[in-house]
């Protein structure tokens, strides 16, 4: 599943892509799972004629902001990805990175033809904020270039049409953002000790903390060298640090990679905690042992994780 850094970079690809634009025309596939029993001639009619004002992201959700309501919110579920034709497929941490080979690419969901830059109050992001490409190029392909398109093979990304996304489920519902909502120690620690259950458990709690998935839960505990079933209540005062510290330091670094696991540093368990495969170990050497923890599949290595 996208999780943080994944998501933050396909915000980051929308603002580049539509901050500004106007929505010319929508396609919209007939797919009632993903569209949650939204129809496609009402999602369209919501959508075309609205300039994008805004791209913004809480957790694993992200949002355009557009100059009237609604607003369209979307989750990107297992493989969900957000594309351009002139950008690479969102960079999902657990997948494989394929070329861009047809546009529109392929289990195309929904589809946005962006006009000119229009001249209204925008927001959604610092300027010169990294992977804004403003209006480079030959002004002739724009109509190439503004366009945003979300492909889903498992059908379990969501679109939804919301007046005010933060005050409504899911999304109200999250806790502090990882990246943009950075806690003290002091507010990180009583908000961890107020819950029951595994640290894992915890981590992934999108109440507790939104943005962590799986993938990154596993690594924060390696690195923190806690095991993933510990209960929060046992963890002492440094290895809440160490946890505190990891946890945001994780989320920072893939951020400013762009979710790019060819930049992630070797040591990391990230590059050995697919497949469950038999004897699979650290760079160091160290045995990783595959079980289940609050109901996900888990990596960890017992050598190192107490």
């Amino acid at each position: 599943m996208p999780e943080l850094p994944e998501v933050e970079w396909g915000r980051r690809l929308a603002l580049a892509t539509a901050l500004g634009r106007r929505i010319e025309r929508v396609k919209v596939a007939a797919d009632p799972i993903v569209f949650a029993g939204l129809s496609p001639r009402r999602l369209a009619r919501a959508l075309e004629g609205a300039t994008v004002i805004g791209a913004h992201r809480l957790g694993k959700y992200l949002w355009l902001e557009l100059d009237r309501t609604p607003h369209v919110v979307l989750h990107l579920g297992m493989t969900g990805g957000l594309h351009t034709p002139t950008r690479r497929f969102l960079p999902l941490a657990s997948g494989i990175k394929e070329p861009l080979t047809r546009w529109p690419p392929r289990f195309s969901k929904l589809q946005m033809i962006f006009g000119e830059t229009l001249n209204r109050k925008i927001r959604g992001g610092d300027e010169g904020e990294e992977g804004d490409e403003g209006d480079e190029g030959d002004e002739r392909d724009i109509g190439a270039r503004h366009q945003l398109v979300l492909a889903d093979a498992r059908r379990l990304a969501r679109v939804r049409l919301v007046d005010a996304p933060l005050e409504v489920p899911p999304l109200s519902r999250l806790g502090p953002d990882l990246l943009n909502e950075r806690l003290s120690f002091a507010a990180f620690a009583e908000r961890l000790f107020r819950r029951r259950g595994m640290v894992k458990g915890v981590l992934l709690d999108q109440a507790f903390l939104a943005g962590a998935g799986n993938w990154i839960a596993d690594e924060v505990l390696y690195q923190s060298r806690l095991d993933p079933r510990r209960p929060v209540q046992t963890l002492s005062r440094e290895e809440t640090k160490r946890l505190y510290a990891k946890l945001y330091r994780v989320v920072s670094f893939a951020v400013s990679v762009q979710a790019d696991k060819t930049r992630f540093p070797k040591s990391w368990l990230f590059h050995r905690r697919w497949g469950r495969v038999d004897g699979a170990v650290t760079s160091n050497g160290q045995a990783i042992e595959h079980i289940v923890v609050a109901g996900r599949s888990t990596a960890f290595v017992p050598s190192v994780q107490r």
